[in-house]
């Protein structure tokens, strides 16, 4: 045998075995043979003997053991385990891979510096994100998991607490934070009192439908805007800022008065800072102008009475004074705060009285602004406009707006492509108190949201997101607690609601909202109105396909259908309602809801009969030969058959009605007659014969 490896030690060579003598040149080891079948190749006389002395040798206590097995490298080369068997390079791996887990668990391994990370956790955070957080593979924390009994995947969800134990378990601190969080610095906190300058004052005007607001206002600003409104009523929030004489600024609001429009004159008192409650002298108190003092006392907003229409021949200032009373409105002539004018929209007579009463008014509040900041405000309104995208109509509160400020309203964001006033001009910047309509948004915001301006887009993103979160939480209604699918199944078929489904696109968000309200109103425990979706802007395709799939009409309100639009709506066979007045859509609505209506049976009592006798008549059938006791009875009528008190039978219509021979349409009471009824022959002497009418009547909500 030949090897490479070194040879062993001499002592061991002497008593083991011979060593051939190596040849010239060659530098390897020469190879050791100590086993009898060495002995016996190497031959000669007394070979096997020498063989068995060899053998013997060995198995002297205390001598090396001979060699067995293969004779390898690490063999020869004396290593230790050499009698074992090599390690593959899979088992070398999975050792290192098990080292690695070791020093990432901090469980054993190289004596590596622990790294403790401060890990933040949210409410609510994936495993994916908790792993890049903690700075460890995902498989580990699953792994973990695993072991006490969880099986996750890394797009699962964990709660705050469970991050925070894995997190604990991992050896890392924890800082717990609130996904709400987001929201803090968006508005900034109250401006110092030296940095602040006055501001112009932001009114609304506000009163019940048809009382003149709008038209007071259109006389303020010498523009017509009441003859453009559908109707003559006002079914938007327009926001106008008029420049006086002296200089001095006003800021209006003006709010529909319709009952529908409640939630936009909530929205008008709450972003004011003084009401002009305007009452028309000829109709005084009315249920929006209750409803808008309300709205006004809720907001905590001076209120300045404009008593209009006084130029009318049946007007009575007096009387709404009077009735003010009532509502703890006490005005200035009778010992109060509140100041009253005379107004006429119509002459222009007391609007600079009203202006003046105004501008005292906002001296008093000493209204003050910082322009120097960044901005901050309120939406007003919001519309999709085709040529321009998203549009939101914004009021400053502090602050100076400016083109390419990065603003947040709601869930929407985006860059100021441009700023625009109410004269459909554009402006570089927007002071305090001023309304502008801004573009540039990636959607329309809700009304009423507040809106402010951000350093960057990540910021921008950061609070959307969460928005958006929030937004689908609220859409989807939790079960209440202690219900369950059965239960409320079981309530659904009993109380067996009919819903009228639609979709509705609006011009403005704020109409869209007020005709959901108002449809809302409508629904009673036997019908509703279903919203299948609501926004603003014009009728698309997409609109019309989701009307198809939901079977379901679309309203549009101030709005129209696009071309193709149209045409995909006449091939789907899906209808299209257009409307320009908010009680013409109401009243449509529900009328069709009444007719989803069970109707009531009335049933209204004619006579009774007794039966006195009964015949047997072949190819007729049993006749009952009565007298009427009470009222009248009349063929065709609806009979019932009494027996001991009980209603044994209800027999549909009369058909046969006889008097003697002759076929009659009425007895009268004290008269006998004969009937005859072709699907009962039980027919007693005694029973008797109730006859009635049944009225049905449809209902109305």
């Amino acid at each position: 045998m030949r090897g490479g490896a070194a040879a062993p030690s001499a002592p061991e060579i002497t008593k083991t075995a011979r060593t051939a003598p190596p040849r010239a040149n060659d530098r390897r080891p020469a190879p050791v043979v100590d086993d009898e079948e060495g002995a016996r190749r190497r031959g000669g006389p007394g070979g096997p003997k020498k063989a068995e002395a060899a053998k013997a040798v060995s198995r002297v206590k205390g001598e090396p053991k001979r060699r067995e097995g293969r004779l390898t490298i690490q063999v020869a080369a004396g290593e230790e385990g050499g009698d074992d068997r090599m390690r593959s390079l899979a088992s070398v791996r999975r050792a290192r891979e098990r080292e690695r887990e070791k020093r990432a668990r901090g469980l054993g391994g190289l004596d590596a510096p622990k790294v403790v990370r401060d890990v933040v956790i949210p409410d609510a955070i994936t495993v994916q994100d908790l792993a890049q957080r903690m700075a460890v593979r995902a498989v580990d924390i699953i792994k973990y998991m695993m072991r006490q009994g969880a099986m996750l995947t890394i797009n699962d969800v964990l709660d705050a607490d469970t991050a925070e134990l894995i997190a604990t378990e991992f050896g890392h601190s924890v800082t717990r934070v609130s996904e709400s969080d987001v929201e803090t610095g968006f508005i900034s906190e109250d401006d110092r009192v030296e940095d602040t300058v006055s501001r112009p004052p932001v009114v609304a005007v506000m009163g019940h439908v048809d009382h003149g607001k709008t038209s007071l206002l259109d006389a303020l600003r010498s523009a017509g805007v009441a003859a453009s409104e559908h109707g003559g009523i006002t079914q938007h929030i327009g926001a106008y800022q008029v420049t006086l004489e002296s200089g001095d600024k006003v800021t209006f609001l003006d709010t529909p008065g319709h009952a529908a429009f409640s939630a936009m004159r909530a929205r008008g008192a709450n972003v004011t800072d003084i009401v002009v409650l305007v009452v028309a002298a000829d109709d005084g108190v009315m249920p929006q102008t209750i409803e808008a003092i309300h709205h006004a006392k809720a907001a905590g907003a001076p209120i300045i009475v404009a008593i209009n229409k006084i130029d009318k021949p049946d007007a009575d200032p007096t009387r709404v004074i009077n009735e003010l009373l009532s509502h703890e409105i006490v005005v200035e002539a009778l010992g109060g705060e509140t100041q009253v004018v005379e107004v006429s929209a119509l002459k222009k007579t007391g609007l600079d009285t009203l202006l003046e009463s105004i501008l005292i008014q906002a001296e008093v509040m000493d209204l003050r602004a910082n322009p120097d900041r960044s901005a901050e405000g309120v939406v007003i309104e919001s519309k999709l406009d085709k040529g321009r995208g998203p549009v939101a109509t914004v009021l400053v509160k502090r602050g100076t707006l400016k083109r390419g400020d990065i603003v947040v309203a709601g869930a929407a964001w985006g860059r100021v492509r441009a700023l625009i006033n109410e004269r459909n001009e554009q402006i570089p910047s927007a002071d305090p108190s001023t309304p502008a309509e801004i573009l540039g948004l990636d959607q329309t915001p809700d009304p009423g949201e507040t809106f402010a301006v951000v350093e960057n887009e990540a910021r921008a993103r950061e609070l959307t997101e969460y928005r958006e979160r929030v937004k689908r939480d609220k859409a989807v209604s939790p079960i209440t607690a202690g219900s369950s699918l059965a239960d409320m199944m079981a309530k659904l078929q009993t109380k067996k609601v009919s819903e009228l489904p639609m979709i509705i696109k609006a011009d403005v968000q704020g109409s869209a909202e007020a005709i959901m309200g108002a449809l809302d109103k409508l629904g009673t425990d036997e019908v509703r109105a279903r919203i299948i979706h609501s926004a603003a802007g014009a009728i698309t395709e997409s609109d019309v396909l989701l009307a198809k799939g939901a079977n379901c009409s679309i309203l549009g309100f101030n709005v129209r259908a696009s071309r193709q639009a149209r045409d995909l709506a006449e091939r789907e066979g899906v209808e299209i309602r257009y409307y320009a007045i908010i009680y013409d859509l109401i009243d449509d609505i529900k009328g069709v809801m009444s007719g989803m209506l069970a109707p009531i049976q009335r049933e209204t009592f004619l006579g009774n009969a007794d039966v006195l006798q009964t015949f047997d008549i072949s190819k007729v059938g049993r006749i009952a030969g009565c007298k009427v006791s009470e009222g009248v009875v009349r063929k065709g009528a609806k009979v019932r058959i009494i027996r001991d008190n009980v209603v044994i039978q209800e027999m549909g219509t009369l058909q046969t009605l006889k008097r003697f021979k002759d076929e009659v349409n009425e007895v009268q009471v004290g008269q006998e007659c004969g009937m005859a009824f072709q699907n009962f022959q039980d027919l007693k002497a005694g029973d008797q014969i109730e006859c009635f009418t049944v009225e049905t009547i449809q209902r109305t909500l």
